[in-house]
Order: C-alpha cells, then structure tokens, then sequence
C-alpha cells in the first residue's frame, strides 16, 4: 500500500468509527429516509434516552456527517455526507490505483 494510501485511510479513520456504532447508522438511516429529524423526533424511533441520542448527534456533528438548524427551540439534523462520500471515494481510488501498479 502506497504511503499515499496510507495517510488518505487515516483521514478516514474517524468516518470509520462514526459508522461503527449501530445507534449512529440508525440516525443516519434515519435521516437518509426522512431528509430531516429534530432531537425529539429521532428520541421517539430509537430506543434511546433523548440525552444519548444527543451525544451521538454531537459526534456526528463534529465528524461532519450531519449539520443542525435551529428551529425555534428545537435543532433540526439532516445528513451532510458529500465531503465524506468524496474522502471515500479517494480512498477507493487510490487503492484501485496501488492494486493496478502492483499487479502491472
């Protein structure tokens, strides 16, 4: 694996772990099904207390997989996945490219 490979992984590597916990691919799904969740509402489909869900929306937040408005008092969550889709994108390509030169 190239070293370019490398450090692109490595960049990942916090999109891989925010997609490990099934608490945070159900939000995900979630919100991929219904364009956009507040708190409450996403409290209400999991069987979380409203405080973990909250955490794990924070994480995905700081991993820039969702993005919050404000909506009076409610914060309303959608997905934000095009700069991770295009990370892992880059990554698959650059491992497509050390495959292609290792079996050349």
């Amino acid at each position: 694996m190239s070293k370019r490979t490398l450090n692109i992984l490595s960049e990942c590597i916090p999109i891989f772990t925010m997609l490990q916990d099934e608490n945070r691919q159900q939000i995900l799904m979630f919100l991929f099904d219904e364009k956009e969740l507040s708190v409450t509402e996403l409290t209400e489909r999991l069987s979380l207390s409203r405080p973990a869900v909250s955490h794990h929306l924070k994480l995905l937040l700081e991993s820039n997989l969702v993005s919050v408005t404000k909506n009076g008092k409610e914060r309303i969550y959608r997905l934000n996945l095009a700069a991770a889709v295009k990370q892992l994108k880059t990554l698959l390509a650059s491992l497509e490219n050390d495959m292609n030169t290792t079996l050349s």
